[in-house]
């Protein structure tokens, strides 16, 4: 029996359900929304991460995890990017992205692309969409035809993305609970979490499973004690915490099923991680089981999620509006030029995606 109620050849069906069947608020969503409009949108961006990818392949999985934990904020609306002002508070300063989140310059830079082909036409919203899409195809990963039509909030929630965005000492519960508060189910959770086979975590999130787990004195038991050793040695007890290292040991820069193979011998780099597949008879341990065992499966099922992920709460039609730059709503661009936002220079990974 199929432990995800989903198979490979249904899979078919169920996109067609989450882009025709409107799930969420997306009816208005349409993968060529800006055919008449910004027809070579998607090369824009595309070209501009090929570029950047180069010199930095880390920004490929810190452009998904940047539309993450843009939709986890009152719905996939592009408030993440915005600066402080005088009347908003920024997203960038809560716990969960703070020092943490990367590719704010990235997604200015496209706009500037696009905005230069055509004006006041694609959401920051639609970008951090294009870009997750991209960013996964680049890395070798999978590919979908991206639902686009959303626009941008006027306001940003800095309470709501301390509340919303799931940690890395999460357990399963926990991070269940996170996932059915925006209508996402179990396999929508441990497949968004193989978006972790790219990237890298600094050891401030994680230390505490090599030496103190739980405020036991002693490591996290279901760590595989050779991962261990390697990880002490990259992260030492009373270090800075800033190291880094990768999510994914084996293939840090490519899009695969690796990650799941990986919590299988207790190589699950965040708590969050290894839980999927260590927590006693959690029905995730059979999804984590299926993805290892078979990577198509796990595309698919990814593509399926990021679709539904990218549905929620988006804003259509005359809401909000189409910024012409991501990081202030429009009318009110004072201090652009002079704002430091809370991006990192490294993947932080405050939060658990």
């Amino acid at each position: 029996m199929n432990p995800l109620g989903l198979s490979a050849t249904a899979f078919c069906c169920v996109v067609f359900v989450f882009i025709g069947g409107v799930p969420f608020s997306n009816a208005q969503l349409d993968p060529s929304f800006y055919n008449s409009t910004c027809s070579n949108v998607d090369s824009i961006v595309r070209g501009v991460l090929t570029n950047v990818s180069q010199s930095d392949p880390r920004m490929l999985g810190s452009l998904i995890r940047l539309h993450f934990h843009d939709c986890f904020v009152q719905g996939c609306d592009a408030s993440i990017l915005l600066n402080d002002t005088a009347t908003i508070v920024s997203e960038q300063s809560a716990p969960p992205n703070n020092n943490s989140i990367r590719g704010l310059d990235v997604i200015n830079q496209i706009k500037t692309a696009v905005e230069n082909a055509c004006p006041n036409t694609v959401s920051c919203a639609d970008i951090l969409a294009l870009s997750a899409e991209i960013s996964s195809d680049l890395a070798n990963g999978p590919t979908w035809q991206v639902p686009l039509g959303r626009r941008d909030s006027l306001t940003a929630n800095n309470s709501l993305a301390a509340q919303n965005l799931p940690a890395p000492t999460f357990n399963l519960t926990q991070l269940k609970s996170s996932f059915d508060n925006q209508n996402l189910t179990t396999t929508d959770l441990v497949a968004l979490s193989g978006g972790h086979t790219i990237g890298r975590g600094q050891c401030r999130f994680f230390v505490d499973r090599l030496y103190n787990f739980s405020n036991t004195g002693n490591p996290d038991s279901t760590l595989n004690t050779t991962y261990l050793q390697t990880l002490q040695a990259i992260c030492p007890n009373g270090g800075p915490g800033t190291n880094l290292t990768d999510l994914d040991p084996t293939t840090p820069d490519t899009f695969d099923s690796n990650y799941y193979s990986n919590l299988q011998v207790g190589n699950g780099l965040f708590q969050s991680d290894q839980e999927l597949f260590s927590t006693n008879g959690s029905d995730t341990i059979s999804i984590v089981n299926s993805f290892a065992n078979n990577q198509t499966l796990f595309f698919e099922n990814f593509v399926a999620s990021m679709i539904k992920m990218g549905n929620i709460g988006v804003l259509t039609g005359s809401q909000g509006e189409i910024r012409t730059q991501c990081n202030a709503v429009n009318g009110n661009s004072s201090g652009l030029a002079s704002v430091v936002t809370k991006e990192s220079s490294e993947d932080g990974m405050a939060s658990s995606f």
